[in-house]
Formats: C-alpha cells, sequence, structure tokens
C-alpha cells in the first residue's frame, strides 16, 4: 500500500492577527482566508508575505514549496528598486514559491541567523534549507536564474 503524496501547502502569518493559515498551494488564487474566525480578513499570497522573528521559522518549514526571502530595509534604495520585480515573481510563481520579505532593521534575530551583511539580500530555502544567495540588487533575470537551481 502506497500513500498519496503530500499536497504542497503553504504556511504564512495573517498580517492582521498573526495566525499561521496552512493554506494548499492550489488554492492561493482563490484568495483564501485567515481562518482565525475572529480574523478571516484575505491572505495575500500574489505578493511579497511579511515575516517576523516570531513567526519566520515556522513559516519556512512547514512550507512545502520553495521560499524566497528578501531581507531589506525600508531606506535601502536598492531594496525599493527590487520591491516591484520581487511583486511580480510572487504574482508569477503563486502556489509554485512563497516569496517572503523580512525587515532586517526590525527582524535582527533572524537576519542574524542567515549572516545578512548587505541589503538587499535574496535567500531561496526548500525544506527550511538555504540553497543559494544573491546579495545586492539583481535583474529579473538573475532571480529566475536563482529559482531555476530548485527546478522553477
Amino acid at each position: 500500500m502506497t500513500s498519496a503524496p503530500t499536497p504542497a501547502r503553504l504556511a504564512v502569518p495573517c498580517p492582521f492577527c498573526g495566525a499561521i493559515n496552512h493554506v494548499a498551494a492550489t488554492r492561493v488564487g482563490d484568495r483564501p482566508r485567515c481562518g482565525n474566525a475572529a480574523c478571516a480578513k484575505p491572505l495575500l499570497l500574489d505578493r511579497p508575505v511579511a515575516l517576523h522573528d516570531r513567526d519566520f521559522t515556522r513559516a519556512v518549514q512547514d512550507t512545502t514549496v520553495p521560499v524566497l526571502v528578501d531581507f531589506y530595509a525600508d531606506w535601502c534604495g536598492p531594496c525599493k528598486m527590487m520591491a516591484p520585480i520581487l511583486d511580480d515573481v510572487a504574482a508569477s510563481f503563486a502556489g509554485r514559491l512563497l516569496v517572503a520579505k523580512v525587515n532586517t532593521d526590525v527582524e535582527q534575530t533572524t537576519a542574524m541567523a542567515y549572516q545578512i551583511r548587505s541589503i538587499p539580500t535574496l535567500v531561496l530555502l526548500q525544506s527550511g534549507q538555504p540553497v543559494a544567495q544573491q546579495a545586492g540588487a539583481v535583474p529579473k533575470a538573475a532571480i529566475l536564474q536563482l529559482l531555476s537551481r530548485v527546478g522553477l
């Protein structure tokens, strides 16, 4: 007897209440809502999802699709230049990739854990483990090349 493969899922914190939500990758386009009945606000997964020190590890480890993390700061000019590119990547790969962002000024524990020394820095994770990293502002083609390392 063989077991069915586990369906791909994303573990994302609600930007409003912070509850971790598990969303089937095939349902990302259905505009899922927070599972916390007191909240039930939309989870917008076709754009980068903000992660914080308190939920980073759980989100990346419980997500079964690759995760591309943008380590940035609000004041950083090159980070601002990367934002629309990452928005486009998140929309293009919705359900196959989780694009996340971590503000290094606020979420210093996570930034230190990944030894972020310059921003922007992109870290590509698969099964919660880093598989590739890119420092500095790069064009979309470089991001797509990075994603090809995990078959995207």
